[in-house]
């Protein structure tokens, strides 16, 4: 679903993205934001305003009933969409939409594993890859329970990106780290995802370990909003994920969005 020209797709297309970033001598941003939120009909715009706005990669949050890991922003943005109409299917038909509006970020998928597994383990990562997709991020599936998925994503040139906690010892998060594609997904804080909530104590030690034993570059996030956050958490990882934040400034518009992400962006600028 790219240009003519066969751009880098799934763990190749992240890959790049960090690259590009590190050539710039900063750390990647990577922005979420719920699709068909806060209406189907502005959520393409949206998205795009992301891009125009600088960040390196996109996460789509694909609505679920029960979005354990999300806090009440990312809660409330999840069940209107569902209330519009908004399935899997509906999620992968905006990326196909936004891949033939000249969309080249990397896309990934953020959402619960009951959607996919009624759908199908390998006729969802399929369908991934057809519609553009290059990744999944499914917060309630452990690494022990991550295989089949994994062998699925991995048939179709998808990468699975796992999450470590901040408690996660340092055996587990070896493993985690070793398992891993794209980037490891490191959670700055216990809890849920939400702006402004504080960030873990040792969080910098937290990722310097992390960054030890990954062999693919590490991102942090939960609670990030503001460019002074960024800025601090960039000298540490090599990639920051910004959700909540992004969910709330969605309904003022694109170009409000757009500005709200280059303020982030211009954070991780080298001074």
């Amino acid at each position: 679903m790219r240009n003519a020209q066969e751009a880098l797709t799934g763990p190749a297309a992240i890959a790049a993205s960090f690259a590009r970033a590190r050539a710039e001598q900063r750390a990647a941003l990577i922005t979420y934001l719920t699709a068909g939120y806060p209406s189907r009909e502005e959520s393409p715009a949206l998205f795009r305003a992301l891009e125009q706005g600088g960040a390196d990669i996109l996460e789509m949050g694909v609505p679920f009933s029960d979005p354990i890991a999300d806090g009440p922003t990312i809660q409330r943005a999840s069940y209107a969409a569902l209330q519009k109409g908004v399935t899997p299917s509906a999620c992968l038909n905006l990326v196909r939409r936004l891949r033939q509006e000249g969309l080249r970020l990397p896309i990934i998928l953020m959402g619960y594993y009951n959607p996919i597994y009624r759908y199908g383990l390998t006729a969802y990562a399929k369908a991934c890859r057809e519609s553009g997709v290059d990744g999944l991020i499914v917060p309630d599936v452990p690494l022990e329970e991550a295989g089949p998925l994994q062998a699925a994503c991995r048939a179709y040139d998808l990468a699975l990106i796992l999450l470590a906690a901040p408690t996660t010892r340092e055996e587990r998060l070896r493993r985690i780290a070793e398992e891993t594609e794209g980037f490891l997904y490191l959670v700055a804080r216990l809890g849920i995802t939400g702006a402004g909530h504080g960030l873990a104590e040792d969080l910098r030690e937290r990722i310097a370990l992390a960054r030890r034993l990954a062999r693919v570059p590490v991102a942090v996030g939960f609670g990030i909003a503001t460019p002074e956050q960024a800025r601090t958490l960039a000298a540490w990882a090599d990639g920051i994920i910004v959700g909540s934040a992004v969910v709330e400034r969605a309904p003022q518009g694109p170009e409000a969005l757009a500005q709200y992400i280059a303020g982030l962006r211009a954070a991780l600028r080298p001074a």
